[in-house]
């Protein structure tokens, strides 16, 4: 039988969540009571929702049916359903495709919300007395500490809680703390750039920052020495974009120094960024624990200086839901590996001093 033909019940239950009719009584846990109920209107199914997300993603919902394995018209059928149950048009129709309304866009964000709660609520219940299990999604901003972290954070969930699905996402800290707010990550370790209404932050690390050039740049002073600002006006810089921590700070120290840096290009890849310093093509100034891995090519020049740049790296979680097991077990493991990380760096970095 076509999903598209089935009972709402054995929809619901098909894509993973336990969505039943609106007929049904409000103690089922597979609805959400509408605040209007007593209005006289129906029940909304975390089916409709999880359909409607995906339609949204495909941005067509020929292509959600084909994903969902749901006939066209049941699919569409549902969309009308939920746009007639809020009373607002959710989707614009068209030949390209379908895009949300601002009431569509509304909804997305809650229902993110709402299905990956239900889903973390299934995968702990499911595990009651059991070993933890179920996603847990973890934010790791670029330009830090990241690419030290994350294969040592993915080995120990592997090893303590392998019924944990760890999700790494490596993303630019607005993102990350947006993500966070709504609901659709569990943590994050960026950039502390201050308080953000919504996230908690407990400050893990201070990194120092360093400038790498390519040798025969003419920076002063002798091969391992510091350099002071003011003389690196002239130098040419490449550095991620200004929404960055990183390129927030780095101006902030030449404001202070009544200088102005020399930025010729803006790259938001560390990659890339250690390619173009090798390729000789600029300077940048980057944390030393990325610093000190682009220093393993030769005819690069790592230095230090003053006075001193440093950026804070913490812990960020959502303020307004508590954590699952899941989500906590994996908090602590995040915690030792950083702990490791910092204990295992302090001799390389007293040996740059």
């Amino acid at each position: 039988m076509n999903s598209g033909d089935a009972k709402p019940e054995e929809q619901g239950l098909a894509f993973g969540y336990g969505g039943v009719s609106a007929r049904q009584p409000c103690r089922n846990r597979g609805v959400l009571a509408s605040p209007h109920r007593q209005k006289g209107r129906s029940l909304v199914d975390t089916r409709r929702l999880f359909s409607f997300v995906r339609i949204v993603d495909a941005g067509s919902i020929t292509r959600a049916a084909d994903i969902l394995h749901i006939a066209q018209p049941a699919l569409s059928q549902q969309m009308t359903a939920l746009e007639t149950h809020f009373g607002q048009q959710l989707l614009i129709r068209s030949k390209q495709g379908v895009e949300p309304t601002d009431a569509g866009r509304a909804l997305y964000r809650h229902a993110q919300v709402i299905l990956r709660q239900v889903e973390s609520a299934q995968a702990e219940v499911s595990v009651v007395g059991r070993e933890l299990a179920g996603g847990v999604s973890v934010g790791l901003a670029p330009y830090s500490t990241v690419s030290s972290i994350a294969l040592p954070l993915l080995t120990a969930v592997r090893s303590r809680y392998p019924s944990i699905l760890l999700h790494i996402n490596e993303n630019f800290g607005g993102v990350l703390s947006e993500a966070m707010m709504t609901g659709r990550m569990d943590m994050a370790l960026l950039y502390d750039a201050g308080p953000i209404k919504g996230v908690n932050f407990e400050r893990l690390l201070t990194e120092e920052l360093m400038v790498v050039a390519p040798a025969g740049t003419g920076l002063p002073g002798d091969t391992g020495t510091a350099v002071a600002i003011k003389d690196l006006v002239d130098l040419p810089l490449l550095l991620p974009g200004p929404m960055h921590t990183i390129r927030k700070v780095v101006e902030q120290a030449y404001e202070h120094a009544f200088e102005h840096a020399r930025v010729v290009g803006e790259v938001e890849s560390v990659t890339l960024m250690a390619q173009a310093v090798r390729n000789g093509l600029g300077a940048t100034v980057l944390p030393f624990s990325v610093a000190r891995r682009i220093m393993n090519v030769e005819n690069l020049e790592l230095r230090r200086i003053e006075p001193t740049i440093e950026v804070q790296v913490s812990l960020g979680t959502p303020a307004n839901q508590p954590l699952s097991g899941p989500a906590e077990a994996v908090r602590e493991v995040l915690r030792s590996v950083v702990a490791n990380y910092i204990r295992t760096s302090s001799e390389a970095d007293r040996g740059i001093q």
